[in-house]
């Protein structure tokens, strides 16, 4: 090593002796400035030692390593990071959709542990996770102060095996523990509905598999409704989505668009980054499409309904998304691990960036908390309407039964809209939008 900076230090000092006359005084000015790169080195390299050699206990060496190289990485940033062999490959798993653990996204924020969301149907979604959650303790042990890989590897342990984390929720007085249970977690990037005439689209991650899940639902609940001309319009339900693939986020993005920008990307250097164009080609033919986001809602998530907002080609609804408007690389290393580095934010096609902002619905829908069980009133107070009255003018011999049947389906389907609203009130709302939409294009 001693002999690789030494030939680098030999070297720039000769590029200086020559080039003296032009830049002695700039790079004088230079050193002065900044502190000796390998003088840095050096004082590193003096520290590593006093810890190998006076420590209270032998350390690993390899553990030191990654430690200083992990400091090095996290304190650029939240989502900067070490991957050690161990992790990159969890991490090339998880992007297959099938990995092992608590089924949440995490990230740190002024030194604590917050929830981006809890993936859809994982055992944190199920013990009652929530996006916003901090968790302070994990079996007992104090998350604060720890860096966020330290925090990750707490959580992380065989299936099967029982964690008690502890919780801070806005709202709620005193932090609580949840019992939550390791599981392999498999992602279903794209679960596929319909209500009526409008198809849902729920999307939980951007995977390898999320793009063509979504082709292929969209096709098939297509042709089960009779084909493109019976289609009202289509949901893609963003909620809670944690991000993932830059490359699927442009897929799905370019599957509802014609032209256009997508997404640019912006580097450290000017002119360095890429733009992500629309090719032809809408899969429901320019139909109506709602976007619905919440605070869970981050990274290719929001490059999606940011596409999508920008160009006109949807209405968001929900509420504002996370903000995390930057892009990491994953650079392998010699040795099998890997960098996760920030190298560029994102911008959307009308040049915005969301980091730290996110995506602003363009209605704002909260999605009130859901009432305790025993404080749910079933009781139902009778509707009075001309059907009721005594006497009344039968109305049934004007009626073909054509009409009379689609009077019918009418009535069911505004009963299973407000069934819907009990149950997830933003998605009705979205629907309800659609369904004004179709009235208003005449179907």
């Amino acid at each position: 090593m001693k002999k690789f900076v030494l030939a680098s230090l030999g070297g720039i000092l000769g590029g200086v002796l020559i080039a003296t006359q032009v830049t002695g005084p700039l790079l004088a000015q230079e050193r002065s400035d900044t502190p000796n790169v390998y003088e840095q080195l050096d004082l590193f390299g003096n520290v590593f030692e006093r810890i190998r050699s006076e420590y209270v206990e032998d350390v690993d060496t390899s553990d030191l390593i990654a430690a200083a190289i992990n400091g090095m990485l996290t304190s650029l940033d939240p989502h900067s990071s070490y991957l050690p062999p161990e992790d990159f490959d969890d991490m090339r798993t998880q992007t297959r959709g099938s990995f092992g653990g608590l089924g949440i996204e995490v990230t740190q924020e002024d030194g604590f542990i917050k929830v981006v969301t809890p993936m859809d149907d994982t055992p944190a979604d199920m013990a009652g996770v929530e996006p916003g959650d901090l968790i302070t303790h994990v079996d007992g042990e104090p998350l604060l102060g720890l860096t966020l890989a330290e925090a990750v590897e707490l959580m992380r342990g065989p299936v099967g095996s029982e964690i008690i984390v502890t919780i801070a929720r806005e709202g709620v007085a005193e932090p609580f523990d949840l019992s939550i249970i390791r599981d392999t977690i498999r992602l279903q990037a794209v679960r596929v509905r319909s209500e009526g005439e409008t198809v849902i689209l729920r999307l939980t991650t951007f995977n390898e598999q999320t793009y063509p899940n979504l082709r292929d639902g969209l096709a098939e609940a297509i042709e089960e409704m009779g084909g493109i001309d019976e289609l009202g319009g289509v949901v893609l339900d963003l909620r809670n989505n944690p991000g993932g693939l830059l490359s699927q986020a442009v897929s799905v993005s370019d599957a509802f668009l014609e032209q256009g920008e997508i997404v640019s990307t912006r580097g450290r250097a000017e002119g360095e980054g890429d733009r992500y164009n629309a090719q032809s080609g809408d899969l429901i033919d320019g139909k109506p499409l709602v976007v619905l986001i919440n605070g869970g809602s981050a990274s290719a998530s929001e490059i999606v309904a940011g596409a999508l907002q920008d160009h006109r080609r949807a209405i968001v609804v929900g509420t504002r998304s996370f903000g995390k408007g930057s892009v990491q690389t994953v650079m392998p290393l010699r040795g099998d691990g890997a960098i996760r580095l920030t190298t560029s934010r994102y911008y959307t096609p009308s040049g915005r960036s969301i980091q730290a902002l996110g995506v602003s619905p363009d209605i704002v829908v909260e999605q009130p908390a859901r009432a305790p069980i025993e404080e749910v009133d079933d009781t139902t107070r009778p509707t009075r309407s001309e059907a009721n009255l005594r006497g009344r003018l039968d109305n049934a011999d004007n009626l073909s039964e054509e009409e009379l049947r689609q009077m019918e389906d009418e009535r069911a389907r505004a009963e299973e809209v407000a069934r819907l609203r009990d149950e997830d009130y933003q998605l009705a709302y979205a629907l309800d939008i659609l369904r004004g939409l179709t009235a208003l294009n005449g179907r």
